[in-house]
């Protein structure tokens, strides 16, 4: 009822940095995770024994051992599930527990339950397994040449291609490989369930996607949805690592609930969960651009296969997110992109921050890169040459029309603010003065698009409660990973009522408080969430504005919420009093409240449609030195510019950009995954898997937020921040290449694969010497 205008003013002056509604509790270990719960009295443990073959089958296995161990109360095999045994989030092709076929070397076989953890971890090894070995594809590139898919390949066409490459004045073609991660979440994979009256269940789970724990759960057992409640406070981190992924031990923790009626806990150590659990996809592209003598893209052929692992899981979106974001903030009037579903016997690949869009992205730009070199010219200029254009030149290969625009001048500002040219400058006159250490620069832009590429995704429900002493309870169905959701819909929620965020608290995500929701995923947390709860917290303003109205006099419409307080009518009482004032009146102080993101349409076989409600923009300028006899580099400065919008949290979005930048520089430096001959990983442990630690970041570290308003009705006008930056640090990747290339006056477009590592740096290297560049 509020006049609009005083709403927006208001919301745009409230957004601001708070504290993280737990950073307290998080620093005081108070906090409470999963594995902090209270047990349960009668509470019994797993472990799960885990294939050590990557393709084979079953022949024989003896459980006497294991079930003789002391402490154990249980073995649990496929035979022990009550209902489906079946856990994957989109097709049928994940089984719970193998059932005579292994498919990776990793991949859970029977589970022991026992009185404790150790007990049961012990008496895993002592089971008898007898494989019969059948052939095992562990290298996408080989998967490709077989064509083994997990899902039909997707295909995107627009124009011809073929015959703009005929005609281009100039054409390379090449070869590029990009590794996976692990998600390295501080909080391993955990489930703890407790059965309940009348054949119930309830899951507390570390997950991003409570519902689908409730859906397979539920299937897993053979029981209703309303049978089944999981409750999530919060997780040690996510990434998209426990967006489906956190299925299977769910469904194996509620088995042996359901099955022994006791309460159980399965938490996975460190080892078993990076040997069990999928990753990013790791990508190969083979590509064929063509371009005129300035460097301005006309076609682009390229054939993309990412490493999906032993079954689809979420590749189908995964692939879909690539195959959109391969023009990155480019224009490409002509391209032709083949997208391949490679099966391999590994772990099966899941969600992970970004989800396919800066695989897809790195591409386009490893192409300019070499564009770039071959014609002598700086990386940038062909960057900006080739970005999207705002009257014309502004379609995406996948039919959207681009509206909001800013990449050039957002460019421009950091192009400026970071001292680019007079560094690059620098830059060459140091290279040319060194022979071993050489230094190297790059900018690289960032166009994302954020929704669900389902449609029916888009959507969020939420409850406000307001008692009688003012304070403010919200629930929803999004989860918080440590990103700072809850703090954001906290703050929507104090804005609308015009209290102190303090005076809110967000409760655990609960499906029997909010059900059918979605994944915390795809950048949608706040989007979706908040505007669910503003949606709510409203109706309840709107009913307090008409009581106020009465009771103050005025129109309700001129009542202002402010500063814990209510005016109207040039009186004024505390918000608190208003409500007490309120309950003794019979008004309704709670509200459900309910969003659906606006304009979205999708063709999934076409691949055609507007998938995206917005993009989010940002750059990034790195520069490094690397050692050219070990291969080492060190990140030296980093200057980030974001487009978060109208930010509501300025400090929680900064911690996002710079966290996403450093996780996705590890992606593409350090964070190497290693399968042997067999497909055993051997990088699956801090010793051998190598993250990103604060040494590794730069010590010139400027980062600044894009000033700027979202162009979408948003909520407050913001934009996401979770997966968008984490495409920044191909400025990174980018200036250890321009580093390489000088050690061959830059003439050679280096074979440098992602991640970086010392070794790839020093093959790098080697190859220029050798004259060998990108094929």
């Amino acid at each position: 009822m509020e006049n609009p205008q005083a709403i927006r003013a208001r919301e745009v002056a409230a957004c601001k940095s708070t504290p993280h509604e737990s950073a307290a509790l998080h620093v005081s270990g108070e906090a409470t995770y999963v594995d902090d719960i209270p047990e349960l009295a009668g509470t019994r443990h797993v472990a799960l024994g885990l294939s050590q073959r990557a393709h084979a089958k079953i022949t024989r296995v003896n459980y006497e051992a294991v079930k003789s161990s002391p402490g154990v109360v249980a073995v649990l095999t496929a035979e022990d599930i009550p209902g489906v045994n079946d856990c994957g989030p989109i097709i049928n092709d994940d089984p719970i527990l193998a059932d005579g076929l292994v498919q990776f070397i990793g991949q859970p076989i029977f589970a022991v339950v026992a009185t404790s953890i150790i007990e049961a971890r012990k008496a895993v090894g002592k089971a008898v397994i007898e494989y019969q070995d059948l052939p095992a594809t562990i290298d996408v590139r080989e998967a490709r040449r077989q064509e083994s898919w997990v899902l039909p390949p997707a295909r995107l066409r627009r124009g011809d291609a073929q015959a703009a490459l005929k005609n281009s004045p100039q054409r390379l073609k090449g070869e590029i490989s990009v590794g996976g991660q692990e998600h390295f979440y501080l909080e391993g994979q955990i489930s703890y369930v407790a059965p309940r009256e009348d054949g119930c269940i309830h899951l507390w789970c570390s997950t991003q996607h409570p519902t689908e724990m409730q859906h397979v759960v539920a299937h897993a057992l053979g029981l209703d949805l309303n049978q089944v409640v999981v409750e999530m406070r919060r997780m040690g981190g996510g990434f998209g690592g426990k967006e489906s992924q956190s299925a299977i031990f769910a469904c194996i923790a509620s088995v042996a609930a359901y099955r022994l009626k006791c309460p159980v806990k399965l938490r996975l150590d460190r080892d078993d969960d990076m040997m069990a659990t999928g990753k990013r996809h790791g990508f190969h592209y083979e590509y064929e651009v063509g371009f005129d003598d300035d460097g301005l893209m006309l076609a682009v052929s390229i054939e993309m296969a990412a490493q999906s692992g032993f079954s689809a899981d979420l590749t189908g979106p995964v692939v879909t997110r690539a195959v959109c974001h391969l023009d990155n903030a480019y224009y490409i009037n002509d391209v032709a992109i083949d997208a391949f579903s490679a099966k391999t016997n590994s772990q099966s690949n899941t969600a992970f921050r970004g989800f396919g869009g800066p695989q897809g992205a790195i591409a386009i730009e490893y192409i300019i890169d070499n564009i770039a070199r071959k014609l002598g010219k700086d990386s940038l200029e062909v960057r900006k040459l080739n970005f999207y254009g705002k009257d014309d030149r502004n379609i995406t290969p996948y039919g959207q029309l681009i509206e909001d625009n800013i990449i050039h001048e957002l460019v421009a500002q950091l192009e400026t603010s970071s001292g680019y040219w007079a560094r690059r400058e620098a830059v060459e006159k140091y290279n040319a003065e060194n022979i071993i250490l050489r230094k190297g620069l790059a900018l690289t832009p960032v166009k994302f698009g954020i929704s669900f590429n389902v449609v029916h995704f888009n959507q969020a429900g939420a409850l406000v409660h307001i008692y009688t002493d003012g304070t403010a309870l919200v629930n929803h169905g999004g989860t918080e990973m440590g990103q700072g959701l809850h703090t954001k819909v906290a703050q929507v929620v104090a804005i609308e009522l015009g209290i102190d965020v303090k005076s809110v608290r967000a409760t655990a995500t609960d499906t029997s408080k909010i059900p059918n929701t979605s994944a915390t995923a795809a950048s949608t947390g706040a989007d979706l969430n908040a505007k669910a709860a503003q949606d709510a917290a409203r109706q309840i303003r709107d009913r307090l504005a008409l009581f106020a109205a009465e009771h103050l006099g005025g129109d309700a419409s001129e009542v202002i919420f402010s500063d814990d307080q209510v005016s109207s009518n040039d009186k004024s009482l505390p918000f608190s009093e208003l409500v007490n004032l309120a309950y003794q009146s019979r008004v309704q102080l709670w509200s459900d409240g309910f969003y659906k993101t606006p304009g979205l349409h999708w063709d999934a076989k076409t691949l055609q449609g507007r998938p995206f409600y917005y993009f989010a923009y940002g750059a990034a300028v790195s520069e490094v030195v690397v050692d050219t006899l070990s291969g080492e580099f060190k990140l030296l400065r980093a200057d980030l510019l974001h487009d978060a919008g109208n930010p509501i949290n300025p400090a929680i979005d900064l911690g996002q950009v710079e966290g996403a930048y450093i996780q996705g520089m590890g992606w593409l430096t350090s964070e190497e995954l290693v399968w042997d001959a067999n497909g055993r990983l051997t990088t699956h442990a801090p010793s051998t898997y190598k993250i990103p630690t604060i040494t590794d970041c730069p010590d010139k570290f400027y980062t600044e937020l894009y000033a700027n308003h979202n162009v979408e009705d948003t909520i407050l006008r913001s934009k996401a921040t979770g997966e968008p930056p984490l495409l920044l640090p191909f400025s990174v990747f980018f200036a250890i290449r321009d580093a390489i290339a000088s050690v061959g006056q830059n003439k050679l477009n280096p074979p440098l694969r992602a991640p970086a590592t010392p070794e790839a740096i020093l093959d790098a290297v080697i190859a220029v010497r050798e004259g060998r560049e990108t094929p």
